[in-house]
């Protein structure tokens, strides 16, 4: 969960999903990005050595959780058409995952079992505004190994909260939950 605002649409949203993929039978881990100590990516190039990075925070453990993992989620609210800081953080550091899978070739997931998708809330209703997002997550997904599978973007929602009064974004976000958890099995 990249939002920086603990209690927010995105935090909510997300929370109906991993719920809904629970009572589905799912086992759920839900990481809020801004709380961890995850720096941003110092192209430093150690990952091209052996697939590591050399930067030591709380992204070693995250590394393990989402080679481990055969779904993902990465739920973000809409900052100037991109996801926040926090979640471009640890999406950038995915390079070593990147590296492991496609130039070194030491890790070769299943993508076919694989499967990520992703939960964006954003304030406007232009018609580009998940665009820039959309398109990180596609190749986020690809660092990891799985198949881009499912979105849920939700426009027009701003204020702490709002989410709630929209109804249809949160039995979609239900149902992207149970069919997260329904589709592997």
């Amino acid at each position: 969960m990249g939002s920086p605002r603990r209690g927010g649409n995105t935090d909510i949203l997300l929370d109906e999903v991993l719920s809904a993929a629970a009572e589905s039978g799912g086992r759920t881990t839900k990481l809020a990005i801004g709380s961890l100590n995850i720096r941003p990516c110092y192209e430093l190039y150690h990952c091209a050595l052996d697939g590591t990075c050399s930067i030591q925070d709380d992204m070693t453990d995250v590394y393990l959780q989402l080679v481990e993992a055969d779904v993902v989620v990465l739920a973000s609210p809409i900052f100037f058409y991109g996801i926040t800081g926090q979640a471009k953080s640890l999406v950038d550091r995915c390079q070593a995952l990147w590296v492991r899978r496609h130039v070194l070739k030491t890790w070769t997931p299943d993508v076919r079992s694989r499967r990520g998708a992703f939960v964006a809330v954003g304030a406007t209703k232009g018609p580009k505004l998940f665009d820039g997002a959309t398109l990180t997550a596609k190749y986020f997904f690809d660092a990891l190994g799985m198949t881009y599978a499912e979105e849920l973007l939700a426009r027009g929602v701003d204020a702490k909260g709002e989410i709630r009064d929209h109804v249809d974004y949160l039995q979609q976000a239900r149902a992207l939950g149970r069919r997260l958890v329904e589709s592997g099995t």
